[in-house]
Parts: structure tokens; C-alpha cells; sequence
């Protein structure tokens, strides 16, 4: 069975939308940093493939990569995907208990019963003034609704492409595949590995995020494409037993059970 490799991909979202760049703004990890993967936790992860071989010469099984973006300091996206939608209804439920409870004194201002009913079932409107972000039915980095735009929760970034030297040149055959797993809309890149070729091979990764815009007298989230970098490194280690760091056989075991 192919070896699964682990990237994952931290987007800093908001300066990246600033700059317009994913220069900076990325940080790397695997699961190989055992096996000499570097740069973990920055913009320039090598990631080791080990590129092994049965003492015989023959080609030990294929490995196979999966990435893994994420959004730094933004809701995990291991939450269920309906999480707006259930904060949006108690966030109106909410409201709702206050304007009864203001009703029932009938000391309320028509301004604070005005500010309550807007607060109802309002959809993202921009602010007095023009372009900018809006303070309604937007969730902040803790997962819950925010009446300010100071900091709120960004869409998960999207992988869109993989390409480059390591794909053009056949080192890796990436893919997008569908799984059961709903944590990426039940979509996810891999890629598998010619591991017979040795060496440090970079490739693309062409992501997707999002920001809030004015368009058509009201703020939607605008698409904007940005690319960021990595590298695969292919070693050539023979296969070895795990236990023995020998070639693959038998365990040693002793000719007489050790005495209890």
C-alpha cells in the first residue's frame, strides 16, 4: 500500500488579500519532518519522498501526497459546514427574546426597538460611507456572530491547481478527488509520486480565497487567485525493516522462548 503523505497549508488570508501576494503569507507543515522534510512552518517546506527500493533493485510502492488548506486564525474548518446558518438563526433568535422582553416593560425606545428589528434577518449590507465591511451576520475568529468589522471569519482557501516543474516533468500526477470526508466539500487535492527519479523537483499550488466587496449596492464575497511555491525532494534509501534496520525478512527471533 502507497505511503499517504501529509501537507498542510496555513494562509495568513487577510495579508495576503492586502498584498495581493501568498509571498510570506503561507506556512508549510508534513508528516516527514522525521525523515528530514525542511522549512517546516514556513514558506518553503521541502518535503521529503522517500524514493525507496527493495535490496533487489526493484521499485518499492508508490507514494501519495494529500494538501490540506487552512485559513490562519480562522474557524477550523472541521466544523460542520451549516455552522453559519445555525449562528445566523440563534443570533435572530436572540434578537427576537430581546425585542419581547422590551416590548413587555414598554420602556423602549423606538431606537433601540429599530436597532433590534434590523438586526432580524438582515443580510450583509455595506456601511454608511461606501465600500467597506459590514457589521451584520458576519461570525468573528471565535465562531460567533460580530456587530464589529474589525476582525471576522474569512472562507476557507480553495486549491484550485497544482502545476510546475514536478508536474510538468511527470514526478507527480496530481488530482482532485471526491471523498465521504465533508470537512472540504467532500473535495481534495493528492498526488502520486514517481519515486524512481531522485531529486528536488518544485511545483505551484494555485489557491483561491475570498473578501468582502461592494457590488451592486451590497458587499459579496469576490473571488481573488493568488499561486504560492514548495518543493518535493526524492531520496533514494534502500527499504529497511523498521526494527531490525536491516533489508526486509524475518524478525530476528530467539531459537528458545526467554525464560519467564
Amino acid at each position: 500500500m502507497a505511503q499517504q503523505h501529509g501537507i498542510i497549508v496555513l494562509f495568513d488570508v487577510e495579508n495576503a488579500l492586502r498584498t495581493r501576494s501568498l509571498d510570506g503569507n503561507t506556512y508549510w507543515f508534513d508528516n516527514m519532518k522525521f525523515l528530514g522534510s525542511a522549512g517546516e512552518g514556513t514558506g518553503e517546506l521541502v518535503t521529503i519522498v522517500p524514493g525507496t527500493y527493495f535490496l533487489d533493485g526493484s521499485q518499492a510502492t508508490e507514494q501519495v501526497l494529500n494538501w490540506l488548506p487552512a485559513a490562519l486564525g480562522a474557524i477550523p474548518p472541521t466544523v460542520p459546514r451549516n455552522y453559519l446558518a445555525e449562528q445566523e438563526r440563534a443570533h435572530d433568535r436572540r434578537t427576537l427574546e430581546q425585542l419581547a422582553a422590551l416590548g413587555g416593560e414598554g420602556q423602549a425606545s423606538g431606537a433601540e426597538l429599530t436597532r433590534l428589528q434590523q438586526r432580524v434577518g438582515k443580510r450583509p449590507r455595506k456601511q454608511a460611507g461606501g465600500r467597506g465591511l459590514t457589521a451584520a451576520k458576519l461570525l468573528d475568529v471565535t465562531g460567533k456572530t460580530t456587530d464589529s468589522a474589525a476582525a471576522y471569519n474569512y472562507p476557507a482557501p480553495v486549491i484550485t491547481d497544482i502545476t510546475g516543474q514536478a508536474v510538468s516533468e511527470k514526478i507527480m500526477y496530481p488530482a482532485q478527488y471526491g471523498s465521504p470526508d465533508m470537512v472540504y466539500d467532500g473535495w481534495y487535492w493528492a498526488a502520486t509520486v514517481d519515486t524512481s527519479r531522485p531529486g528536488i523537483y518544485p511545483y505551484t499550488v494555485h489557491v483561491q480565497l475570498h473578501e468582502l466587496v461592494e457590488q451592486n449596492d451590497e458587499l459579496v464575497w469576490q473571488s481573488v487567485d493568488l499561486t504560492c511555491e514548495s518543493s518535493l525532494k526524492i531520496t533514494n534509501d534502500p527499504k529497511r525493516n523498521a526494527f531490525t534496520g536491516a533489508g526486509l525478512g524475518v524478525l530476528p527471533l530467539p531459537a528458545v522462548p526467554p525464560a519467564v
